[in-house]
């Protein structure tokens, strides 16, 4: 990560109004985001949102003893810390960042003044936040019905849609820890798809060779999930 990022890369930064990005732009930190970097944990008061430009995000319901599994993933086309708008303050989810990249941060008091003041910014975040939610509720059903490959097929293709290019560099414990499976199982589904030739998996690296046969081979949730963000939110604009 040798250079920072434009704030437009992210879908809701872009979609802003000039009179709300003119009050925004002094008020954006460039953020960098670690590989397993812990944004907030469960329960934990959110002091900044967080809008990722190339970095990706996982969303992680957390059990008490321990376990983990992914209920969304956060890019380019979103935001980390809807709670502070939505009056919560904090949740009981924790965010890890499952792929390193760049980001851009405001802090929360300034976001929920902006959420209060213009009615176009309060559209915008709950369009998002619909979005979100409904990547939320399709992710349980595909956990409940799903086999793991077709859940490691959705996810690949949701990663890959936040993120430029087409090789996704984390730890196995993590894409565990996300899929809530165990390591092996983990890796048998990496397995199954590279001797498919459709993805190629090695020393924490995925890079998918065929996208085409991936989205052949996912379940119905992918769609269901990409169709509810291009119906939700602008689409990306140029900088």
């Amino acid at each position: 990560m040798n250079s920072v990022s434009d704030p437009k890369d992210n879908r809701l930064l872009a979609a802003l109004p000039d009179a709300e990005w003119r009050r925004w732009l002094p008020h954006l930190e460039p953020a960098e985001m670690a590989l397993g970097q812990v944004i907030y944990e469960s329960g934990g008061t959110l002091s900044h949102a967080y809008f990722p430009t190339t970095a990706i995000v996982s969303m992680l319901y957390v059990m008490k003893d321990g376990d983990s599994a992914e209920i969304a993933v956060i890019g380019s086309e979103g935001l980390v810390g809807i709670s502070l708008f939505m009056g919560g303050g904090s949740t009981p989810s924790r965010a890890v960042v499952q792929n390193a990249g760049h980001s851009f941060r405001i802090k929360a008091e300034m976001l929920k003044a902006e959420f209060e003041r213009s009615l176009p910014v309060a559209h915008l975040l709950l369009r998002y936040t619909q979005a979100l939610i409904s990547q939320m509720t399709q992710t349980a059903a595909c956990n409940r019905h799903h086999t793991l490959d077709q859940q490691l097929c959705r996810w690949l293709l949701l990663s890959l849609d936040r993120h430029s290019g087409n090789e996704l560099v984390m730890t196995r414990k993590l894409i565990s820890n996300m899929l809530g499976a165990t390591d092996e199982k983990m890796t048998q589904g990496a397995l199954t798809l590279q001797e498919a030739g459709l993805i190629r998996y090695l020393d924490g690296r995925i890079t998918v060779i065929d996208r085409a046969g991936v989205e052949k081979r996912t379940c119905e949730c992918y769609q269901v999930v990409k169709n509810e963000y291009d119906r939700l939110l602008p689409q990306q604009q140029a900088s």
